[in-house]
């Protein structure tokens, strides 16, 4: 997997690192479930330890909320009428060759038992051009060609997800880089300093509707503002521990861990998340 540095362009109005903006596929979201976009949030600034040229900037609020994804379990969807595909309706661009070519070895080692479309994939393929010539995951029959659909015996959900999972490995191995980052948005930014210094600024917070693009506003549902998927027992920092250390390297791990432990720990922690439950939060 690429490091920080070498990850690409800044993702900000990007799907994933992919460079492509969600579609309007969709009405606007029932205002009961989803908060607003726009609260108090708490962030922290620390340098990478691994990297003098490098800082991080991490959202509290975002990182030490107790959102879960609630796939298959109360999951809306993305587009209106199919709340099993989740977020894959669209599919998954490929963030460059080097993601394509990690999931094709594992796509190569997908069977028909635990891939529902594995004839079609292997037959007539699971790449696709999108109308900007971009490569992305095929769609078939309405979403992405590597989700199984409910009542498939492997179980509904990404086939590859199911794989990592059958083989003991993080599903973070297995599939497109924008799939397993999400909802986790990193983004980049070249700061200059007073001193005539640069540094560059990695920001970890929250991907909400924003951060699909214009298209992100039409999204049928979305699950990181959505109360209903903020009661998870874990907040995202502990949940998310192999994404993030892939994201920001172990030794920027251990110490978000820390800054978020000292949030979770304070008596009145500063802007939490409107979506989670209300009361005090418990430090983990």
């Amino acid at each position: 997997m690429p490091h920080t540095k070498k990850a690409g362009k800044p993702e900000s109005g990007k799907h994933g690192k992919s460079g492509k903006k969600a579609e309007a596929v969709g009405p606007a979201p029932a205002a009961g479930d989803e908060t607003g976009l726009d609260f108090p949030r708490a962030w922290v600034e620390f340098p990478d330890p691994a990297d003098e040229e490098q800082v991080f900037r991490c959202d509290l609020t975002w990182l030490t909320s107790r959102w879960t994804c609630i796939f298959g379990s109360g999951c809306q969807g993305i587009q209106a009428g199919r709340a099993s595909d989740g977020c894959c309706t669209l599919g998954a661009h490929f963030s460059d060759e080097d993601d394509e070519k990690r999931v094709a070895e594992h796509v190569a080692r997908l069977s028909p038992e635990l891939w529902q479309f594995h004839d079609v994939g292997t037959g007539t393929g699971w790449v696709q051009k999108d109308e900007d010539g971009e490569r992305q995951t095929r769609r078939w029959e309405g979403a992405c060609i590597f989700l199984n659909r409910p009542g498939f015996p492997a179980g509904a959900g990404c086939s590859l997800h199911i794989l990592a999972l059958r083989e003991g490995r993080e599903p973070l191995e297995t599939k497109p880089d924008v799939c397993w980052q999400l909802p986790i948005r990193r983004t980049y930014e070249w700061i200059d300093r007073p001193d005539d210094t640069r540094v560059l600024q990695v920001s970890i917070g929250e991907y909400d509707r924003r951060g699909w693009g214009p298209g992100g506003h039409d999204l049928h549902w979305w699950c990181t503002s959505a109360t209903s998927a903020h009661g998870a027992g874990q907040p995202v920092y502990v949940s998310y521990r192999a994404e993030l250390v892939e994201l920001m390297g172990a030794e920027a791990y251990a110490e978000l861990v820390r800054l978020c432990e000292a949030r979770l720990a304070s008596l009145l922690p500063m802007a939490p998340h409107p979506a989670d439950p209300p009361g005090p939060t418990a430090a983990v």
